[in-house]
């Protein structure tokens, strides 16, 4: 399982899990052990999995504002040569206006960004940038939208910011990856392979379907490898 996403040690784990609630083996208590070792460990695993979910959301959501602050700029500056003069003028003024900030605050920090964005949205929200805002085509409904991933952007914020504070104070989902498959794969597998040698009616269901589970896996990072891999011209 090394070679599998952290999302799949997490499906695998868990189904394992799911087996052995319903294995019927409740007096092994050195299985019980061995069992509350991996639940424990995946508590934390999905933990920091969910923090880098966060991380990645956050990115992704800025991407997505930094992509409506640039198309709106281009907008402003297209129709500031519209052959219209009010249309020109209306366009000139928006532009003027967010020329004030620049296409630079993209490379801001998130908080900065955030901060000049809501900036420039109050600035457009004032009426004479709203009448010009009206005699553009399309303009509010770019405005909107970068008002829309602002606020998407903001409301993740603190989902954001409590997994880059927990990352620092919690091991990361590296490492508790390792640690689940360490488990699974040099102590409950062996201790059921024993087990069944000697047990196996007790033992036999449980530890077959651990071994499919495990196959299962294996099996979904095989074809991922084999896509993956680059296709040899003769």
């Amino acid at each position: 399982m090394s070679s599998s996403r952290n999302t799949e040690v997490d499906g695998t784990c868990s189904q394992i899990v799911a087996a052995d609630n319903v294995s019927g083996i409740t007096s092994d208590t050195d299985l019980v052990t061995i069992m509350g070792l991996l639940k424990a460990q995946l508590i934390l695993f999905l933990a920091a999995i969910k923090r880098l979910k966060g991380k990645s959301d956050q990115k992704a959501n800025d991407e997505a504002r930094d992509e409506r602050i640039t198309a709106f700029y281009f907008l402003l500056l297209s129709f500031s040569h519209h052959p219209t003069q009010a249309i020109k003028d209306a366009a000139m003024y928006l532009l003027e206006i967010f020329e004030n900030y620049g296409l630079e605050i993209k490379d801001e920090s998130f908080t900065r960004e955030s901060s000049l964005i809501n900036s420039l949205l109050a600035e457009y929200d004032k009426p004479k940038a709203q009448e010009a805002i009206a005699k553009v085509p399309q303009c509010d409904k770019y405005v909107a939208a970068m008002r829309n991933t602002q606020t998407v952007f903001e409301t993740s914020r603190l989902d954001f910011e409590s997994a880059q504070a927990q990352e620092g104070t919690q091991e990361n989902a590296t490492v508790l990856k390792k640690e689940v498959i360490r488990i699974v794969n040099t102590i409950l597998v062996p201790y059921l392979n024993v087990k069944v040698q000697l047990h196996e009616a007790t033992y036999g269901a449980f530890s077959r379907t651990v071994a499919e589970i495990i196959a299962a896996n294996n099996e979904v990072v095989k074809k991922r490898r084999k896509k993956d891999d680059p296709v040899e011209e003769n």
